[in-house]
């Protein structure tokens, strides 16, 4: 590609590299769509960048199969300048992409071609307006005035469930996999796109033969027949996978939210539990501590190693101390291929009778008198998460079907970059939240209630009847349909953090999508009994105090009593309150909807899944089921 296209084309937030637009993720851009390229393609040649450093993250990274060879969490590339010079170095410095799909339709005389064909040409001069970066019609016969006619994405892709995605083959689809009659290698075609989500709004056409179809006959229940085989294509790394692919595709529009799903760890910044202030910066910065020789060398890495800029309130014979104690520490560390536990050690900090020290990363309040007497029954704990440092790394992606965050295994991940890549894209999030853990008697207690009621058993039959339908064919052996469930208790604490985030929503600044949860529910044998609810966005940049302020006495009574009101009515009622999962259905909430308990994507850790409002709060002729049978 010239030079001159190597700018800007676009920008996207570096949590959208983890959620939407991460490597091998169509963009749809104003005028046409892209591809993120393989991490082989992203260079930080002229880019000063630090490692984010998350060591239990990095571990846990390290645990999966795919990713084995990870030294490092990074950063996308970026650098400072862009608004002084829109057209200088730092233009030329990004995630790199490419034009995804190849085939492009005039919208003017509605010419169809693919980029190789030549028929269309590329214009990106402005470089304080990627916006207007775009490919025209270079000899369009419809041509008005002297700018050429703006071309688009032809708007269908083929994928599959192995990650590949392709252009979808119109020369090939409208002769019915045979060639032009007139032998032209590449015949001029034209698209009639009337709009619409249908494809029979589509007719595709062969200008010399004549051959016409429409795009309806590749859509419906016997459209796999009528596709070519996969050719294990990944466009993002622009290679075709050896060995091939048996599995089918499917037709997708551009933009489908099925073209793209990543798979994302995440893990708070949180000190061990007992260490001293000293020992976590220790931990965090062990990849630029660990390979110094001696103490002697502590004078000279103080002034040329950016990470140890942190350590200048402790001599060098205390720095050098917990240095030894960390490498041997770090000789009994799990396997590679071990999993790592991204929330235990979570809980253990929140449920600590002494909260760690503060530090920048983690900063903790409890308040001196304890629990507000109104609230005595509902929570056990409440502590205001001053700061808090959320890690996020990509680890890879699938196509049309989500991976399961649980069960790593179930679902092939595409890889993200042609060889064993030595670091994955993270992103960190700087932020503060409110935790409230329960009382265990009360939960306890519950528990007992609804062990053996109707309603656990229609949600306890409905998860089986979702592994069966999804997973049943993946596994082999033995198919243990149960092992994956959440528990009981989750359902209530899942179902209370919604209500919560729906009404804190309201009064702390933050959008509901703003803000995110982490569920603590533990299992049988170690059971726990925690909520997390925090900002999870980068503009949330330290702490701006409107969440945390609302776990103070007066606002947590108000914001807990509104929250258990609104959850016993709901504009759907009663089809909301009287919704159980019957078989067969498979999905897995019961009186939940859009308009009571459901949130954002971003937001709920399990994709609005697990919910039930009769837990919580009494509804219907079965109040024993509710966890809090009056509001406080």
């Amino acid at each position: 590609m010239a030079s001159t296209h190597r700018r800007r084309v676009g920008a996207v937030r570096p949590s959208h590299l983890m959620f939407t637009t991460g490597v091998g993720s169509l963009v749809d851009l104003p005028n046409f769509s892209v591809i993120v390229r393989g991490l082989d393609d992203w260079s930080y040649d002229s880019v000063e960048y630090e490692p984010v450093t998350e060591p239990r993250l990095l571990a846990a990274v390290r645990g999966l199969k795919e990713c084995r060879d990870v030294t490092q969490l990074r950063p996308a590339p970026w650098l400072d300048g862009l608004d002084q010079d829109p057209s200088g170095p730092a233009s030329r410095i990004g995630v790199p992409v490419a034009p995804f799909p190849t085939w492009l339709r005039c919208t003017a005389c509605d010419t169809l071609a693919s980029l190789e064909s030549h028929e269309f040409g590329f214009e990106n001069a402005r470089a304080r307006r990627p916006q207007d970066a775009r490919f025209f019609h270079r000899d369009c016969p419809r041509k008005k005035g002297g700018r050429p006619p703006l071309a688009v994405a032809a708007r269908f892709v083929l994928a599959c469930t192995q990650g590949h995605l392709d252009d979808f083959p119109y020369a090939k689809f409208v002769h019915r996999g045979g060639e032009c009659a007139t032998g032209a290698v590449h015949p001029k075609l034209r698209m009639d796109d009337r709009g619409g989500n249908l494809g029979a709004n589509v007719q595709v056409r062969c200008v010399p033969c004549g051959e016409r179809r429409n795009m309806r006959d590749v859509f419906g229940r016997f459209a796999a027949e009528r596709l070519p085989g996969c050719r294990a294509r990944h466009p993002h790394l622009a290679t075709f996978e050896p060995g091939g692919c048996t599995s089918e595709l499917k037709v997708l529009v551009v933009g489908a939210s099925n073209q793209w799903f990543g798979k994302v760890l995440s893990a708070l910044a949180v000190p061990r539990t007992g260490a001293s202030e000293l020992q976590t910066k220790v931990e965090h910065n062990w990849e630029a501590l660990k390979s110094l020789p001696g103490p002697q060398m502590l004078p000279y890495a103080r002034e040329n190693v950016p990470a140890l800029r942190e350590f200048s309130r402790w001599s060098d014979h205390e720095i050098w101390a917990v240095i030894e104690q960390q490498r041997a520490a770090s000789q009994d560390t799990q396997p590679a291929d071990e999993y790592v536990d991204l929330r235990t050690p979570e809980w253990e900090v929140f449920s600590a009778g002494q909260l760690p020290e503060p530090t920048d990363d983690f900063t903790l309040r409890r308040n001196p008198d304890g629990v507000p007497g109104r609230l005595k029954d509902l929570y056990a704990d409440v502590i205001q998460v001053e700061r808090l440092r959320e890690v996020r790394a990509l680890v890879g992606f699938t196509r049309l079907d989500a991976p399961d965050p649980d069960d790593p295994d179930l679902v092939t991940l595409a890889p993200l970059a042609r060889s064993k890549a030595g670091w994955v894209p993270a992103s960190e999030v700087r932020g503060e939240g409110i935790f409230l853990r329960m009382p265990e008697n009360l939960l306890r207690a519950w528990q007992q209630r609804v062990e053996e009621s109707y309603a656990l058993r229609e949600h306890e039959s409905a998860y089986a009847r979702f592994r069966r339908n999804r997973y049943s064919d993946r596994i082999s052996g033995p198919f243990d349909e149960m092992r994956l469930w959440p528990g009981t208790r989750y359902l209530a604490l899942h179902t209370l953090s919604h209500l919560l985030i729906r009404t804190i929503a309201l009064e702390c600044g933050y959008s509901a999508a703003s803000l995110a949860e982490r569920i603590y529910a533990g299992t049988d044998d170690d059971p726990r009994a925690g909520i997390l609810i925090y900002t999870a966005v980068p503009d949330a940049e330290g702490t701006l105090g409107g969440l945390v302020s609302l776990a103070e006495e007066e606002p947590l009574v108000r914001l807990t009593r509104r929250a258990l009101a609104d959850a016993r009515h709901c504009s759907s009622d009663p089809l909301c309150a009287e919704r159980l999962p019957h078989e067969p259905a498979d999905f897995l909430h019961g009186a939940a909807c859009h308009v009571c308990l459901f949130v954002s994507e971003t937001t709920c850790e399990r994709g609005n899944r697990f919910l039930d409002r009769r837990f919580v709060v009494p509804l219907g002729d079965e109040p024993e089921l509710a966890l809090f049978p009056d509001v406080p």
